[in-house]
């Protein structure tokens, strides 16, 4: 009896062609026979199921007439009737381009991937200052890069370059590839050229024509204002370079230090400040310290301890403003008090 196609792929018959789609390329991952756990038979058999509820058309015709809608043809493995293992009619090779291609080495539907360089990862100390004002650092790397001698183009400086004899100029080459599913024709990046259809006349005596040298460079780091801690900055094209290629990205971790002066959350900066029992009761003037420097701080008499006080402006600069500076103020009450202190204050009998 031939087997049901939802059920080798393991979906239910109102799932979209996405979910067929999934189903299908998990399946063919584990089953691939190149791999250590791979089955060869689970894997055609996965494939017969996906040819039939792949295609629309072919999915609703067996939604209609079962597998008599596909018998008559020459048979196949699986019980699909016509739609054996011998091919993939009907098939959207761009589909099957993910999966097949990483384990072939080519892309989908004949096109070749776009080579591109590792990113790099750094990481990077500032101060708690800098992060809120900002600040340039430079980082050294030693990496592969667009060599300097000729511009990242492989030619000697003064020649030229010229089309490449291998692919005519198109970049591409056209392999037949063997597979366990029969010949498959694969277009592939020019191994000649890498991919660029040129090649130099006369090749670079730096970098031997492959536009890529590995050396040592130097990059300025710019940390904007009000800097998170944790935040990871991204330079564009600055990772490693690869012939014929885009660069990777950099990567650059931030780590921010304390300080022991100030904490803060988010665009508020926090500190706290002692005041005694006397300036707390009848209001005072005390220098506080932020981040722009020291600033005068009215307390208002009657203050009490826990008291919240708000220097507008001096947090931290965030989207063309700044936070506040938020001082809690702690009463300090006095351990040693001498005797007149003493007797002053049980005449004033001071309760709540």
């Amino acid at each position: 009896m031939a087997k049901d196609p939802y059920d080798i792929l393991g979906v239910d018959k109102s799932a979209s062609q996405e979910d067929v789609k999934k189903a299908f390329r998990k399946l063919a991952h584990k089953y691939h026979p190149d791999k250590p756990e791979g089955d060869e038979e689970k894997f055609k058999e996965a494939n017969a199921a996906y040819q039939i509820l792949g295609d629309p058309e072919k999915r609703r015709q067996y939604d209609e007439f079962g597998p008599a809608a596909f018998q008559g043809g020459a048979g196949g493995s699986g019980g699909f009737g016509g739609q054996g293992f011998g091919g993939f009619q009907g098939i959207n090779m761009d589909d099957l381009g993910d999966i097949f291609g990483d384990m072939f080495g080519f892309g989908g539907g004949g096109r070749a991937r776009t080579k591109r360089g590792s990113d790099i990862e750094v990481d990077m100390d500032i101060l708690f200052e800098e992060s809120i004002f900002g600040t340039e650092k430079e980082v050294t790397l030693t990496k592969p890069s667009a060599c300097e001698r000729c511009g990242g183009v492989g030619a000697e400086p003064g020649t030229s370059l010229k089309t490449c004899g291998t692919c005519q100029g198109s970049g591409m080459e056209t392999k037949i590839q063997r597979t366990i599913l029969g010949n498959m024709q694969t277009r592939t990046a020019c191994g000649e050229c890498r991919g660029r259809g040129e090649i130099p006349e006369t090749r670079c005596s730096e970098c031997t024509g492959t536009g890529v040298k590995r050396a040592k460079k130097t990059l300025k780091i710019t940390v904007p204002e009000g800097i998170q801690p944790g935040t990871t900055l991204r330079m564009r094209g600055e990772g490693e370079a690869v012939p014929g290629g885009e660069s990777g990205d950099l990567f650059i971790r931030l780590h921010v230090g304390t300080d022991a002066r100030f904490q803060r959350q988010g665009s508020t900066i926090i500190t706290r400040a002692n005041v005694g029992f006397t300036q707390a009761a009848l209001g005072d003037t005390i220098e506080v310290e932020t981040v722009d420097g020291p600033v005068d701080l009215k307390i208002p008499s009657g203050t009490q301890s826990g008291t919240q006080l708000r220097l507008r402006g001096k947090g931290v600069p965030t989207r063309g403003s700044r936070g506040d500076h938020v001082v809690i103020v702690e009463v300090v009450t006095p351990k040693k008090l001498s005797r007149q202190q003493k007797k002053l204050l049980e005449e004033l009998d001071l309760r709540e």
